[in-house]
């Protein structure tokens, strides 16, 4: 092997285009590094003034996402900027790259929706590691968030893998406090004053109580009569809770709720039958014959 001949062919290829591939390269790895840390220090600033776990995790996602895009933006002027040096047209490069990648996005298009739409979810905060959400027609706790999907588990425990390309309308049930709604159904000769009276007093109890009351931000609010239903007056009201605390604290109010109309004697109304026997043509109604045997109510000719 010929080295004299080879250093002969390094030092011309250094005199004429080296060293300004060199330079380029050189240039290249100074600027990549400083976006770098331009970015690593933006993120970090953000980072601190967030207060949830949630928040942060968002952040470091959006991050690796933005220092990935900044490399390839990068490179690529790099590698534009190389190639004529190496004596290679970016002509026709661009032309075979833009028919390759043009081939490429047909067949990507749906990967291309679902990586955008996943980083404008994480951009916006609409979505964050332990939210309760319906997306895409399934509801349930959100265990993972990516730029391409979003990862979902229901109260039976199953879980839902749903692209984010799919999402179009996001319903967040756990975004800086929640309301459990309650439809509270009396009996319609029952005083719904006296009514609402209980439910305020039930909610005093409650926001006493150790274990609830750091998850009730505010007493519960009374709506008022909302309906007159087949059966009951319903009275609507709600609770303003931390959130995804809602469900736990409106089982419990449920139940305290429920033992206080049973010591006032505040009737939770069922659905009631009316038993109609017909009349004939005189108006004269069949009689219905009840007789009690063992307890229990017979009709007529039963033994």
């Amino acid at each position: 092997m010929d080295f004299e001949a080879i250093w002969l062919t390094i030092k011309d290829w250094l005199a004429t285009g080296g060293l300004r591939v060199l330079l380029i390269l050189l240039l290249a790895f100074i600027v990549l590094s400083i976006l770098r840390l331009v970015v690593r220090r933006i993120f970090a600033t953000l980072s601190d003034r967030q207060e949830s776990d949630e928040g942060r995790k968002r952040l470091t996602t959006l991050q690796s996402v933005v220092a990935w895009v900044t490399t390839i933006v990068v490179m690529a002027v790099a590698i534009m900027m190389i190639l004529p040096e190496l004596g290679i047209q970016i002509g026709p490069v661009l032309a075979a790259a833009g028919i390759v990648g043009l081939a490429v996005g047909f067949g990507a298009q749906q990967l291309v929706q679902d990586v955008i739409s996943g980083f404008f979810i994480l951009m916006e905060n609409q979505i964050r590691v332990g939210d309760v959400v319906q997306i895409a027609g399934k509801g349930g706790l959100v265990e993972r968030v990516t730029l391409r999907m979003t990862v979902l588990r229901d109260l039976s425990g199953s879980v839902h893998y749903i692209r984010n390309g799919h999402i179009d309308t996001v319903t967040n049930m756990t975004m800086d406090f929640s309301y459990y709604l309650f439809d509270i159904g009396v009996a319609y000769r029952e005083n719904t004053d006296e009514v609402v009276a209980v439910v305020k007093e039930v909610d005093e109890d409650l926001r006493k109580d150790d274990e609830y009351k750091n998850d009730i931000l505010d007493p519960i609010e009374i709506l008022g009569v909302d309906k007159f239903a087949d059966s009951a007056v319903i009275i609507k009201a709600r609770l303003k809770t931390k959130p995804i605390k809602q469900w736990r604290v409106g089982r419990e109010f449920n139940r305290r709720l429920k033992h206080a109309f049973d010591s006032k004697e505040i009737e939770i109304p069922y659905p009631h039958m009316t038993v109609y026997m017909g009349a004939d043509k005189q108006g004269a109604a069949n009689p219905l014959r009840v007789a009690m045997k063992d307890g229990e109510a017979i009709g007529a000719g039963n033994e």
